[in-house]
Formats: C-alpha cells, structure tokens, sequence
C-alpha cells in the first residue's frame, strides 16, 4: 500500500466532518440573504480555512495525550505525519483565514477572528475547563453574522439565527466530547461535559438540538412575513425530523452508548436546519 500524501493526512487531522459541517451552515446562510457568488465563495473560503486552523490546531496541541490512550484515528497519533508539519499547517491556515476575513468587511472580518480565537482558545486550554463550552457557544453564535455581514453593507442577523447557532454549539459541543469521556479522563480533561456526566452532558446536547430547531421554526412562522403554505409545512416536518432525531439520541444516551452515532445524529440534524435556513432567505436578515 502506498503512503498517504501529506495534503491528505493534513486533511485527516483537520477534523473534516466539523470543518464540513460549519463551513455548509455559513456557505448556505450566504446564498440565503442574496450575497452575490463571488462574496458567497469567499465567505466558504474565510470559513474553511478557519476550520482548518482550528482542526489541525487540536491535533497538534493533543498529540502527546492522543498517542498515550492509542488514538488510531489521528494521524499524528499514529506516527503517520510530524507534529511539526501539522503546526505550521495550523498556523498557515489561521493567517489565510485571518487576510481572507479582511475581505469580508469590517463587521464579519472581527466576528470571524474572534470565531477562530475561539476555537484556538477552546485548543489551547479552555477544553480542560468548565468553560469549554463558550468557544462553541460564541464561534457558533457569530456564525450567522459572518455569513450575514459580509460584504460591509449594514446587514446584521436577526436575533433568533444567532441564537440558533449558539445553542446549536452546545449539542456539537457535547455529543463531540461523549465518546471520549474515558480517555479525557486517563489524560486529565475535565471540560464542561465531563463534568455533567454521559447523561447530563447527553441530555443537555439533544435539548439543545430541539431549542435550535424551534427558535428556527419561530423565526421563520413568527411575525411579518411568515411563511405559508408549503414553507409552513416544512418549517413544521423539519422541526419533527429533529426532534426525532433527538429522541433517537437520548435512548442512546440512556442505554449507555456514547458512540460517534451521537455526533452524527447532530450532523445529520444541521442539514436540516441548513434546509431550513436556505429556505429562510431574507428572514435571516433583522
């Protein structure tokens, strides 16, 4: 068998799904406002090459306590590329990041930079505290405004998109952490969600989910301009496809199972809301 190429174990210690997942919500939320293709392909961009610092990030700063608990999934866990390529990597993306957040204009530059501070910080320290639930919190809650605000027109988000995401950090936050709760602990991590338990942390994560899929719901039935007809209809079935989904997930949760099926219940539950948000267009807007 040929040797992995290094772009590729690059990739494979950037965390893919998140990096994935976060820079479709913010992609779609920029198609959804109306931003021309050109400042919807450099908010996708900014956002990925974010993600990739932050990803690349944490397996750098994890290497050591990856390879004590026998991490086979993280390449530098596993001897495959050096700490040191996967660092300057990380540092690489982070200036990208930061000189393509520039270009988005004033407003969604400084959310961004602090979006990504946020993950650095969560990396670098905040994971082992019981506050390692505010980077989620604030890089998922300035999401929207990134994707919103770019451009430098004026545009903010409406209140519930930001809350939306907010939340929404809490059950990736949570169900990200459940399945390495027993090597967190042979390392010293105690963060937010280890410190609620499996249970606590689980039950947590899967209300979060169904308080995001009702604050979108809201935004999008409430006030002037609410849908009707079929968009009603499926405001309506995509808020039960969560709530489903989240029920699937405490059963888990109670039988004991903190697997990756926790986290990819919550994947599956954003590419709802991303529905639900592209269909949301100019509601996304205050």
């Amino acid at each position: 068998m040929s040797h992995p190429s290094t772009a590729r174990l690059l990739f494979a210690s950037s965390h893919p799904g998140p990096t994935v997942t976060v820079t479709v919500l913010a992609t779609v939320v920029a198609a959804a406002v109306g931003h021309p293709v050109w400042l919807v392909v450099l908010v996708a961009l900014a956002v990925v090459a974010g993600q990739l610092s932050i990803g690349l990030a944490n397996d750098w700063i994890d290497a050591d306590r990856d390879r004590a608990v026998g991490r086979t999934d993280k390449p530098v866990a596993g001897g495959l590329i050096a700490v040191g390529t996967v660092r300057t990597a990380a540092f690489a993306t982070a200036g990208v990041a930061v000189v393509l957040s520039v270009l988005l204009g004033p407003v969604a530059a400084v959310a961004h930079v602090v979006l990504v501070a946020a993950g650095w910080a969560y990396d670098a320290w905040l994971k082992r505290t019981v506050w390692s639930v505010v980077p989620f919190v604030v890089a998922f809650g300035l999401l929207p405004v990134v994707a919103v605000s770019a451009g430098g027109g004026g545009a903010w988000p409406a209140w519930w998109a930001i809350a939306t995401g907010a939340v929404f950090g809490v059950a990736i936050h949570c169900t990200n952490v459940l399945p390495d709760l027993l090597d967190d602990a042979a390392t010293g991590v105690r963060g937010f969600p280890h410190r609620l338990g499996l249970r606590g942390a689980g039950v947590l994560a899967f209300g979060a989910l169904v308080v995001a899929a009702l604050l979108v719901l809201g935004g999008r039935l409430g006030g002037a301009g609410a849908a009707g007809g079929g968009a009603a209809v499926l405001a309506v079935v995509g808020t039960v496809v969560v709530v489903v989904l989240a029920v699937v997930g405490v059963r888990l949760v109670f039988a004991g199972r903190p697997t990756r099926a926790l986290f990819r219940l919550v994947i599956a539950s954003s590419l709802v809301l991303v529905v639900e948000l592209a269909v949301a267009g100019a509601r996304l807007v205050a």
